[in-house]
């Protein structure tokens, strides 16, 4: 069977910062709102930080609304509130008078312009303004070119969300996921609100498990092509790709090391499925797991000292921890009878995984120090939970009313967002690293 890959444009390369300051050719537009500001959250917030945006100065012609695209990043934090307010374009240049947008509710504001260089390029700046304390929190100016706005209005929005709850956003992230509408698979490359998505490869054969690489330049997955599951790696700035594990048997499950020297994987090459660590640049695998039954799903912890799993050996698909030499294995979940996919957030506290309640999928999330987990949803198929790098989000898929789904949640539940995602069955979202 054929597929077909191509190269991405590397989404996750550094546009010049400079300082705001400078005048430029200014003329005053109203952007009109593109369809895909589509922020579904549900949920009420305890603790919302309430910002708002004044309408940026934008050249005529601009062809992303970079204010609006700011505005949902933050919305979809869960962590920030957004209050409408005057209606009076100001850019970054401008010294508003604050005490309106205080007296609207907000404690932050956002101020800003897209201008248009003599090369072509969009010049993006912006200001963020504590309301409360009437202080400038500063600026930066993005120059790019037009079919990077969005980028650059994710990296705004980051710069407002680090500011002001002390976090790195994750807006200019990536995720992968895979799709299938009619007999075609695609593997897509979008940005952390599902949106720019494009196309990676494309098959008439199954592709599952996209795995980032730890610099985000690489994606592991499984594809079927060869009529078994195998595994390869794909450079997404290029669209090369090369074939990592094609054992005898099945091929599946490939977990990245945090230092990028080891992929895990499940193979079957002793009869069972069994993990074994392979090296990225080719050798002979490595077996780590020793059992009769189904060891698979291999995850890292961020300190790659231990790998969580998922193995029937106690009789029912539970989670276990190893050291990352295939020793000292113990047990981490003992609720129900069926718990599977566990993912790592990055600062190694927590563990999201997927758990059957009476016939149900349900993602839960679990505090590693003490054991405790709590239930986040009320879906009934949920899977392929994946921490956002600041392990502030999950990301997961699911149905809603009858439709494949990627979603977002905050850790305690309480604020949900579904992603924009392409047309057809949506499954196995990663969210990728902070690009370095």
């Amino acid at each position: 069977m054929t597929s077909s890959a191509r190269s991405l444009p590397p989404l996750g390369r550094r546009q010049c910062l400079t300082l705001l300051g400078g005048a430029g050719l200014w003329a005053t537009a109203t952007v009109p709102a593109w369809a895909q500001f589509r922020v579904e959250v549900s949920g009420v917030g305890m603790q919302q930080i309430p910002f708002a945006i004044a309408p940026f100065k934008v050249v005529p012609g601009a062809p992303q609304n970079v204010a609006a695209i700011v505005r949902a990043d933050l919305e979809r934090s869960g962590q920030l509130r957004y209050v409408a307010g005057s209606e009076a374009v100001l850019d970054e240049m401008a010294r508003p008078d604050l005490a309106p947008w205080r007296s609207g509710g907000a404690d932050a504001l956002v101020t800003g312009s897209v201008s248009r260089l003599a090369d072509g390029r969009y010049d993006v700046r912006f200001r963020l303004w504590d309301v409360v304390r009437a202080q400038d929190l500063g600026g930066v100016s993005f120059p790019v070119a037009a079919a990077d706005l969005r980028l650059a209005a994710h990296r705004v929005a980051d710069y407002v969300y680090e500011k002001l709850i002390g976090d790195p956003g994750v807006f200019s992230t990536r995720i992968a996921y895979v799709s299938k509408q009619g007999e075609r698979h695609q593997l897509w490359v979008a940005d952390a609100d599902g949106e720019n998505a494009q196309s990676a490869l494309s098959s008439p054969e199954p592709i599952i498990s996209p795995a980032w690489a730890p610099n985000g330049g690489q994606l592991a997955y499984v594809s079927f092509e060869s009529r078994k599951p195998v595994i390869y790696t794909h450079e997404v700035a290029t669209g090369r790709r090369r074939l990592l594990a094609s054992f005898r048997g099945s091929n599946s499950a490939p977990a990245w090391s945090p230092d990028g020297r080891q992929v895990l994987a499940t193979l079957t090459l002793g009869g069972g499925s069994q993990i074994y660590a392979l090296d990225p640049n080719g050798g002979q695998p490595q077996r780590l797991t020793q059992t009769s039954g189904i060891d698979t799903e291999p995850a890292f912890s961020p300190d790659g000292k231990s790998v969580y799993f998922v193995s029937d050996r106690g009789g029912s698909p539970q989670i276990y921890r190893m050291a990352s030499n295939g020793r000292d294995v113990t047990r981490v979940t003992f609720d129900g009878s069926y718990n599977i996919s566990p993912a790592i957030s990055p600062d190694g506290r927590s563990m999201a995984f997927v758990a059957r309640i009476g016939g149900a999928f349900k993602l839960r999330v679990m505090d590693l120090a003490t054991g405790n987990f709590n239930t986040l949803t009320d879906t009934t198929a949920d899977e392929s939970p994946s921490f956002a790098p600041n392990s502030r989000l999950i990301m997961y898929a699911t149905k809603v009313q009858g439709r494949e789904s990627l979603m977002t949640t905050t850790l305690d539940g309480r604020i949900k967002t579904r992603l924009a995602s392409v047309p057809g069955a949506v499954r196995e979202p990663d969210w990728g690293p902070f690009q370095r």
